[in-house]
């Protein structure tokens, strides 16, 4: 059977780009392994779906070129998909940071995209596995051949949005990955992102009475990531939370380079925690009990058994308090790694930037391939980031394939 194109991944990307392409009046098959199509952004977040985020721009994406999301996300922005959304009558609702979720079910998204591509005439093959890939001499038939459990497929275009390795229990493989390999592309090497943090054993036996507690916190990993400030959450494998999150992504590019720092966590952002306690040195209150009014009572009081003191205030030297003070605003954290895919929200790193044109999606050195979303080297902050590059990029290949 021929198409004009072939989008392989029925997700956010891979169904937003095969309706695009309908809409210009392409021939379209949509492939997708999986028993059900858009898992991802039916659990997402809570499942309301994190669609997109107002305050979306290149600052909020890590890839080896910083600039190369530039184009897509101006060219297809939240505004787009907002209108998008209210088009089809899906109810949403702003939150903290610019986030936007729908009212009801993240099902009304996966249902939205499902009627514009047939709207568009999209057909599709799902579940269905691809099982091999041939690029073939131009003979007018098609310039890719697949073979596949429904039988054999060809397309003058071929568009890859099958996703990274995050959350392997709903079907995540190295598929997209290994198809850029095998015509020559290279893939900046995986890794988890927006991923909890594990800790050594000796510091998991030392904060296990923190153990369930959040704090409202702000973190970062030095010397190149921006300051978080969420919740921070311990946990009995390390520690998590939004903050956690965001800051796991850059401590991960780190490690690439091999200069995989620690975290520090500020447990009093906004407030000179030294200059706080030196001006209450003379005060009779418990160094926790200060603590407490602005720090969960089980907290503070484990933070100072960590630290192990807990006097009276006016028991400390100066020095004393200006020290605990700086601890406060910048607690050092050691990871000893990361909770891996199946706890991480995508992938970071995929298909390099460098083999693919920002203004099509397309592969330089191989016509009619183009990838599109997570499988590609630019992972967004936690918050409809992901989303948004998902939108963006899935519409720009539309317009082209």
């Amino acid at each position: 059977m021929r198409f004009d194109v072939i989008v392989i991944g029925a997700g956010a990307a891979g169904m937003l780009c095969a309706a695009e392409a309908g809409l210009r009046g392409r021939h379209v098959l949509l492939v997708d392994h999986a028993e059900k199509i858009g898992e991802r952004i039916r659990i997402s977040g809570g499942g309301r779906c994190n669609f997109t985020n107002r305050e979306t721009g290149p600052a909020n994406y890590l890839s080896r070129n910083p600039h190369f999301c530039r184009s897509a996300l101006a060219r297809f922005t939240p505004a787009d998909f907002v209108a998008r959304v209210e088009r089809h009558g899906i109810a949403y609702h702003e939150r903290d940071h610019g986030q936007l979720f729908c009212d009801d079910s993240a099902q009304t998204i996966i249902d939205m995209l499902r009627r514009d591509c047939e709207a568009a005439g999209v057909r599709w093959a799902q579940p269905c596995a691809v099982e091999a890939v041939r690029r073939l001499d131009a003979d007018g038939d098609g310039r890719f051949e697949l073979d596949t459990r429904s039988g054999v497929f060809r397309a003058q275009s071929l568009v890859v949005a099958s996703g990274g390795l995050a959350v392997p229990k709903l079907g995540a493989t190295p598929f997209g990955y290994r198809l850029a390999e095998q015509f020559g592309l290279p893939v900046v090497p995986p890794m988890p992102a927006l991923v909890p943090l594990a800790l050594p054993p000796d510091a998991l036996a030392r904060l296990k009475p923190l153990s369930g507690v959040s704090v409202a916190a702000a973190a970062s990993a030095p010397p190149d990531s921006p300051v978080f400030s969420e919740n921070v959450l311990l946990t009995h494998r390390g520690l998590s939370g939004p903050a956690i999150l965001q800051v796991s992504s850059y401590w991960q590019l780190q490690a690439a380079v091999g200069q995989r720092g620690g975290v520090l966590v500020d447990l009093l952002p906004g407030v000179d925690a030294a200059a706080w306690l030196a001006e209450r040195q003379r005060s009779r209150t418990l160094l926790s009990n200060a603590l407490a009014e602005r720090l969960p009572k089980r907290f503070a009081q484990a933070w100072c058994a960590l630290e192990g003191s807990d006097r009276p205030l006016d028991t400390y030297p100066l020095r004393s308090l200006r020290a605990l003070g700086e601890r406060l605003n910048a607690w050092p954290l050691m990871p000893s790694g990361t909770l891996g895919y199946a706890k991480a929200e995508v992938t970071l790193g995929g298909v390099d930037t460098d083999a693919l044109s920002s203004k099509t999606m397309e592969a330089r050195s191989v016509p009619g391939l183009y990838f599109v979303g997570e499988v590609v080297d630019v992972t967004g902050w936690l918050g409809g980031y992901n989303f948004q590059w998902a939108w963006s990029s899935g519409w720009v290949a539309g317009q082209f394939a």
